[in-house]
């Protein structure tokens, strides 16, 4: 489990196909603190340390994971927001993340606000059983943040000077794909409403 209070960011140093599967390489100040099978999030994605490496780690992200996320579209040089499982003793910072995404949504409008960002971000409200609450969680890319201008297929969110610097965020621009894992506890909710119709 985490809790979308990224830890860093990684840099994608080599991209190998194995099959249907990609192997990344990525570069980061934590990989020598990795040890083999142990769970990241990257970008939001949940993924197996396979090997660790002079400054690197290996993960391998399967065909049904590329088709549900952004990670196929990752290239050589490109940024991750990295955030390893919460540790059982804690603090809980953010929300409830699982490190599964729900669906890809896309980045509609990125606006300075001299001291802030906002982006906004289009989503598909038939896939799943997704929802945005006003003022509710949400997972971007592996970030915790908060909702509003909450619609039927999109939302705001605003991005502090400290998100801005120390995540992906700050490369992020209108017509970019991002990882969309919605609030488990609205899922649930929804889910038990949607039985009592």
């Amino acid at each position: 489990m985490f809790t979308g209070i990224v830890e860093t960011t990684g840099v994608v140093s080599g991209i190998e196909a194995e099959g249907t599967n990609l192997t990344f390489r990525i570069e980061a100040a934590i990989s020598a603190e990795l040890k083999i099978d142990q769970s990241v999030s990257h970008n939001g994605v949940c993924l197996t340390v396979t090997s660790v490496a002079d400054g690197s780690y290996t993960v391998t992200a399967v065909d049904e994971t590329l088709k549900k996320t952004n990670l196929g579209l990752l290239k050589t040089g490109d940024l991750v927001n990295l955030e390893r499982c919460m540790p059982a003793n804690g603090r809980f910072d953010g929300h409830i993340v699982q490190g599964h995404v729900d669906q890809t949504g896309t980045c509609t409008n990125v606006q300075d606000m001299d001291g802030s960002w906002l982006f906004d971000f289009q989503y598909d409200p038939a896939v799943a059983d997704n929802v945005t609450v006003e003022k509710g969680s949400i997972c971007i890319n592996g970030v915790s943040l908060t909702v509003f201008n909450s619609h039927p297929d999109g939302f705001r969110v605003t991005i502090i000077p400290y998100t801005y610097e120390h995540t992906g965020f700050r490369t992020l621009k209108a017509g970019d794909t991002v990882n969309l894992e919605f609030d488990i506890v609205g899922k649930y909710i929804k889910k038990m409403l949607a039985g009592y119709r």
